[in-house]
């Protein structure tokens, strides 16, 4: 159930990487609790409010859940538009999604500059960690925050949010005091919400993006 708390504050998370990383899956691990071990890929996006009650209070993330896919890059920057924060996940049983981190780094600083993100490397679960730590070297190629964790055995999956939270917030001993209000499977996606993301793509159109580079994670 929503709590009753008064939210401090609500802050806009994108969450982005490759299709089929589990994305949409450690979103509903929060909202239900439950892991599905089926899969349908986002269409373009979808948007769930999730609740933490921390030390300083109850704060809100709009977490907007975009498609991997690459038919949906012309409305992503639309998307990108006004986050405060982001995840960039990858699939550690898939070296190809973690190739295309940097890629996904780029586009995402391109539109919203200099804001806190969290690389996690989802579905540790599958393989050995010695199987996938031969390709994947974060203390060596990421200046950014990284989190091994899986959505499916429940491991880790809060610590994103509570190291974005820490940054946003500015206090490095913010904690959670319980554990995040199951709320209902879905948000319903409303006429006012569709208004908002059509007025984010306009925006986006008109939007002039800096030259890109390479950035070295």
């Amino acid at each position: 159930m929503q709590s009753q708390e008064e939210v401090k504050a609500t802050f806009k998370l994108i969450l982005i990487g490759d299709g089929e990383s589990g994305k949409t899956t450690f979103v509903k691990r929060h909202l239900t609790g439950e892991f599905n071990v089926q899969h349908n890929a986002t269409l373009g996006v979808e948007v769930n409010h999730l609740l933490f009650h921390t030390n300083r209070g109850v704060f809100r993330f709009d977490v907007w859940d975009t498609a991997g896919h690459e038919m949906f890059d012309g409305l992503r920057d639309g998307y990108f538009i006004r986050s405060q924060c982001a995840i960039i996940m990858f699939d550690t049983a898939k070296a190809n999604t973690y190739n295309n981190v940097n890629r996904w780094h780029r586009d995402l600083v391109g539109v919203c500059g200099d804001i806190p993100i969290v690389i996690c490397g989802n579905k540790v679960d599958i393989m050995p960690k010695k199987s996938w730590k031969t390709w994947i070297n974060f203390d060596h190629k990421s200046t950014l925050y990284h989190i091994e964790m899986s959505a499916k055995t429940n491991y880790n999956v809060e610590k994103p949010f509570v190291y974005l939270l820490k940054k946003l917030v500015g206090d490095p001993s913010l904690k959670l005091v319980q554990s995040p209000a199951i709320q209902p499977p879905k948000v319903v996606f409303t006429d006012e919400m569709s208004r908002q993301v059509e007025r984010l793509l306009d925006e986006a159109t008109s939007y002039t993006l800096p030259p890109t580079y390479d950035f070295d994670l």
